[in-house]
């Protein structure tokens, strides 16, 4: 578990502190290691950060706006379960953006960009091949954000932020690492060739396969579309 060192927390500001909680636990939930359902107690939280139970408590209020937690009494907060129509909806926001921000990026990558990307890939094999989920996530994470700045749209990546943390978690849901890892390389590669219509296809293909591994792993084969 992650734990903020209680001598930082005491000469940083209330809003820097509150900013690293807030990190922690949203990675903690991303990560799996808070899981659907679990509790947040301010009090125990704190403790194990070495806080006040201020920062704790603006921390779960954020990550409430972001989707990962609700209320489910005005004294009980959970790690919030997601529904085949949380899923749906996040998938049909991927769909529309990233399949956009493909064409673009195609149309706009420069060599150094496309050598960032296979970086990417190569750190993504190697993380595959380990097993390791949490930096597969990550990679994977940083793989999309890259594509997303070769787009050269501020709009489009304002308009991903709010979501970013919420599809993180969903990516985390898709544990067929080989074959996700075989459809980054054939979108690099229609990326690299230049040809959006091509690098749209390729991202939407996708998107659309994450969506069916995505429930599968969630809900079972019974709600696959």
């Amino acid at each position: 578990m992650t734990k903020i060192e209680p001598l930082d927390a005491e000469r940083e500001p209330l809003g820097a502190v509150r900013e690293r909680v807030l990190a922690a636990l949203r990675q903690e939930i991303i990560a799996g290691r808070l899981r659907p359902g679990d509790r947040l107690v301010e009090r125990e939280l704190a403790e194990r950060f070495g806080v006040s139970r201020v920062p704790v408590r603006e921390a779960i209020r954020a990550l409430v706006a972001e989707g990962f937690v609700l209320f489910e009494t005005p004294r009980r907060t959970v790690v919030r379960r997601l529904t085949p129509t949380d899923v749906k909806e996040l998938f049909e926001l991927r769909e529309a953006l990233e399949v956009y921000a493909a064409g673009l990026a195609a149309s706009r990558a420069t060599a150094e960009a496309l050598a960032e990307l296979e970086e990417l890939l190569d750190r993504a094999a190697t993380a595959t091949h380990a097993d390791d989920a949490e930096a597969i996530t990550d990679i994977n994470t940083r793989f999309h954000d890259r594509i997303l700045a070769m787009a050269g749209n501020n709009l489009l990546i304002s308009v991903m932020e709010p979501v970013d943390g919420r599809l993180r978690w969903l990516t985390r849901q898709n544990e067929e690492w080989p074959q996700l890892l075989t459809e980054h390389r054939e979108l690099y590669e229609s990326i690299a060739s230049g040809d959006p219509e091509r690098a749209r296809a390729h991202a939407l293909a996708h998107v659309q396969a994450n969506y069916r591994s995505t429930v599968r792993h969630l809900f079972g084969d019974a709600q696959l579309p």
